[in-house]
């Protein structure tokens, strides 16, 4: 149990969190949530007029600024989410800053030495006390060490891992009270708040964040135009970083960066190839993508700063945004949706017929203009909106991805009037679609069927057993009519077991026919594919004795 001190500080904050936000016109929200009877507050006490501001978005942004931040981040981590929030509230809460009033020089500094486990000097030639910059989590300050080396010192705020985890605390049983109601099944509002409670937390471990710095340089070490900064290990803690200080023009400064005779379409491809590797190569990439991340040094380099927020994608999602890069370049509306099924998008709530013709609608747009005319930022913006009205639940990693490409594409832009996102990203989605065996349009309707059986007999089990305990919580309706005798159904499921065979026969002859060329350059594929098909039509060939006895 937790100590109750802590339960009595968790209660007195969750009362000033439900008090900010009636005050800026939630109160009805919180209410609907049962919020009041959990803190034993009076439903008048939620109801306070709200402050003179222009929009719900408005309040919402200012209530999270004036919560913290714990709020500031999740606030920041909505506004990737257009799943989740309609477009005003997520053009507010991009405007949330991540900027904070310094704490003083003689509150911090015995901070860093208690970390360092010694005094200033001993580490540090030179220490400037005024911090070159100040977020909601943490303080940076210029130092340089006895070797002449410049550095930054990143500092945690004091006493705020507690403040964060009594927030998320908060946040979690608000996200369960949710879970209970309607926005639950649309929304799932507690994998929302875990995912975050996650990202937050391994933000405020800077051991984490030195691990994913070393995790980048190795994935970029063969890549000359990109520069990791150096960490310096002996002096890294949980709440203490020492990196090697980088200087440079912001990527978005385009005048700033042109004025110091640097070549702006460069720049533009040597971003694009960076950012596009650590989502398609790698699957290990920045997941806090603003501008202000990327700095282009003196020499040309793209200088990367801030490894704190990362997202990770396994090989199926690679795989899966290839197949949805392809089907999006081909205008394919059934390739598209397929895309969505494997990634588990689609709920309950989901009506796909009427899905299937809003997406028809939409790519109609782009029928007849060429790749550069159309803009991934304008896609993007119409896929959110599909998302939201038809309920789909993308997973977390793909917005992240999504805000990404959109930020790329807006300073490539900036940088090259003639930038093409999708003729920049065309090189690793044919090397990745050779890796995945990805099909070209010429046989492209029949190797879909194959690999969408394939998908079907492996994920089978897990749907199954997922639907099954849908049902054990009663949120799945079940209607059986039983009016036949044994004998009935014993020749139907002998029926179903044939078709069954059947189709699955059929799906490894076609299969292994297509594969027979790709495999003649392996060493005893060719072999092992003839023989997987010989097998294969043996089995087919017993079946249909089997079929044919039967019937006699």
């Amino acid at each position: 149990m937790r100590p109750f001190t802590r339960r009595v500080r968790s209660l007195q904050r969750y009362r000033q969190v439900a008090s900010v936000l009636a005050r800026h016109g939630f109160g009805g929200a919180l209410e609907y949530l049962s919020v009041h009877r959990r803190l034993s507050l009076g439903k008048e006490e939620l109801r306070i007029p709200a402050e003179p501001l222009e929009s719900p978005a408005q309040h919402l942004r200012a209530a999270m600024e004036e919560l913290g931040p714990t709020f500031i981040k999740l606030g920041q981590i909505l506004s990737t989410r257009s799943d989740l929030l309609p477009d005003p509230f997520i053009e507010e809460l991009r405007k949330l800053q991540d900027n904070a009033c310094a704490e003083p020089w003689e509150t911090m500094r015995p901070l860093i030495e208690a970390e360092l486990g010694r005094p200033l000097e001993e580490v540090f030639r030179e220490f400037n006390p005024d911090p070159i910059g100040a977020a909601s989590l943490s303080q940076v300050y210029a130092a340089t060490l006895h070797n002449g080396a410049p550095v930054a010192v990143k500092i945690q705020r004091p006493n705020l891992r507690e403040v964060v985890e009594l927030d998320l605390e908060i946040l979690h049983d608000l996200a369960h009270l949710a879970q209970r109601t309607q926005l639950g099944e649309l929304y799932d509002p507690e994998t929302v708040a875990e995912d975050f409670a996650f990202t937050l937390l391994s933000e405020l471990d800077y051991r984490r964040e030195m691990r994913n710095a070393e995790q980048f340089r190795r994935n970029f070490a063969d890549v000359p135009e990109v520069h990791i900064p150096q960490f310096y290990p002996e002096y890294c803690t949980e709440r203490l970083l020492v990196m090697e200080r980088l200087e440079g023009v912001k990527v978005d400064d385009v005048d700033a960066l042109r004025a110091a005779g640097h070549d702006t379409r460069a720049i533009a491809l040597n971003a694009s190839r960076l950012i596009i590797q650590e989502v398609l190569e790698d699957g290990f990439f920045h997941a806090d993508p603003h501008p202000g991340n990327y700095l282009i040094l003196r020499d040309g380099r793209i200088g990367v700063l801030d490894f704190g927020m990362v997202g990770v994608l396994n090989e199926d999602d690679r795989l899966n945004l290839t197949r949805l890069y392809v089907a999006i370049v081909r205008l394919d509306t059934h390739g598209i949706l397929n895309v969505f099924a494997r990634m588990g998008a689609f709920t309950r709530f989901t009506d796909r017929q009427k899905l299937a013709r809003a997406a028809e609608r939409v790519l109609n747009k782009y029928r007849g203009r060429t790749l550069k005319e159309s803009q991934f930022t304008e896609f993007w913006a119409d896929l959110t909106d599909l998302c939201r009205q038809y309920h789909l639940r993308l997973p977390s990693n793909l917005w992240l991805v999504g805000k990404t490409l959109v930020m790329l594409e807006g300073i490539g832009r900036q940088l090259d009037p003639d930038y093409d996102l999708f003729a920049v990203s065309r090189p690793f989605v044919r090397q990745l679609s050779k890796t995945a065996w990805l099909p070209t349009p010429s046989m492209q309707e029949v190797v879909e069927q194959v690999d969408t059986w394939r998908y079907l007999l492996r994920e089978m089990p897990a749907m199954l057993m997922q639907w099954l305990q849908s049902v054990e919580r009663g949120k799945v309706p079940v209607e059986a009519q039983i009016g036949a005798t044994q004998e009935t159904l014993d020749r139907l499921d002998a029926m179903i077991t044939r078709l069954s065979l059947s189709m699955l026969v059929a799906a490894f002859i076609v299969g292994l026919a297509l594969l027979l060329p790709a495999t003649r350059d392996i060493p005893y594929g060719a072999t092992l594919t003839i023989i997987g098909f010989v097998g294969a039509t043996v089995l087919g060939v017993w079946l249909l004795i089997s079929i044919l006895k039967k019937r006699h």
